[in-house]
């Protein structure tokens, strides 16, 4: 051990708060008890008002509702900086927007506002002076540009000293009853700590967590049953998202913007509700999503699901335990 645990976090693009979940850990899903790690989240930010409310409510007031680039610069927002943000942390963990990166996106990258958004992330990791860092995106970002964009944002990283592990992760092979990938970069500090080795699949094809799992004892129920148990009404057209869904398999990726387009049951009944999108996320049942159905979709879509989340905090908290030296 360090002799500082547990290991101080700060946490950017929190959104709703699943990665965050995942890191504190002390959480069920469907049917699995995932136990409490040792970090403490000291600081978050996000900019949506509406996923900050849901983070709030949920893990408490330490959250920063606005721009982060403001934040940084302290300019034109003087109540942000009531909680300001910590000058040291041990870990610093966040999913810059990725709309911009996304195959399903217009891949704008870097020429787009929010695509750069990623130096924020970097600015705080030069100022927190973290022992390790997670970074999180979409599949899209390693063949932006043929692969371009993801070796400057790992060359950006290595020049403020830290070894750069990317790795694309099926949320599947890790308990998530959903076939999303994305995009996990992790940074060790150079000098402190060897690079990062990612944790190894749990499961496989043979073995996924079909949906089915996940949300049958939802399908018959009326809508309000479970907090978020609300779906939308938007009629069946030809665009994205209008499929049924296989029971058998895992889930479809959960997107953050699909216009009401969200999937189907099986059965072709109605469209999938907030809540069971939230159990294919694996988000825990008192997990509730504010302040309403359209919002709590793009929350849930938005998230890295928590059980991922807390696979590989589990192997980050075991990798600090190992390779720290305890301070006197």
């Amino acid at each position: 051990m360090n002799g500082k645990s547990p290991y101080s976090i700060v946490s950017l693009f929190s959104g709703c708060g699943g990665l965050d979940l995942g890191f504190k850990g002390k959480f069920d899903s469907l049917g699995k008890s995932y136990a409490k790690l040792d970090f403490n989240i000291e600081w978050a930010n996000d900019s949506n008002e509406h996923a900050c409310l849901t983070f709030k409510k949920y893990f408490g007031d330490h959250i920063v509702c606005g721009d982060i680039n403001k934040i940084l610069k302290k300019t034109n927002q003087p109540s942000l900086f009531d909680k300001p943000l910590p000058k040291k942390a041990d870990v610093v963990i966040g999913g810059f927007p990725c709309q911009d990166f996304s195959h399903a996106g217009k891949r704008l990258g870097f020429s787009n506002e929010r695509g750069v958004l990623y130096k924020s992330m970097i600015e705080v990791v030069k100022r927190t002076s973290p022992y390790i860092f997670l970074a999180e995106n979409v599949k899209g970002l390693l063949t932006l540009d043929n692969g371009e964009a993801l070796k400057i944002i790992i060359r950006d990283f290595e020049k403020i000293g830290y070894n750069v592990a990317p790795k694309l992760y099926l949320a599947a092979d890790y308990e998530v009853p959903q076939s999303r990938e994305r995009l996990i970069i992790v940074g060790t500090k150079k000098d402190v700590l060897p690079p990062f080795e990612h944790p190894k699949p749990l499961l496989n094809e043979k073995t996924w967590i079909p949906v089915e799992e996940a949300i049958a004892d939802l399908v018959d129920k009326e809508e309000g049953y479970l907090s978020n148990h609300f779906w939308s009404k938007a009629r069946k057209n030809n665009g994205q998202g209008n499929n049924k869904i296989d029971r058998k398999k895992p889930g479809p990726t959960i997107r953050a913007e699909h216009h009401g387009n969200i999937e189907w049951l099986w059965n072709g009944k109605r469209r999938l509700s907030a809540r069971e999108v939230a159990r294919i996320q694996s988000f825990p049942d008192d997990f509730i999503f504010y302040p309403s159905t359209s919002s709590a979709y793009k929350q849930i879509g938005n998230a890295v699901p928590p059980v991922l989340g807390w696979h590989i905090a589990k192997k980050i908290q075991a990798f600090l335990d190992n390779n720290l030296q305890v301070e006197n």
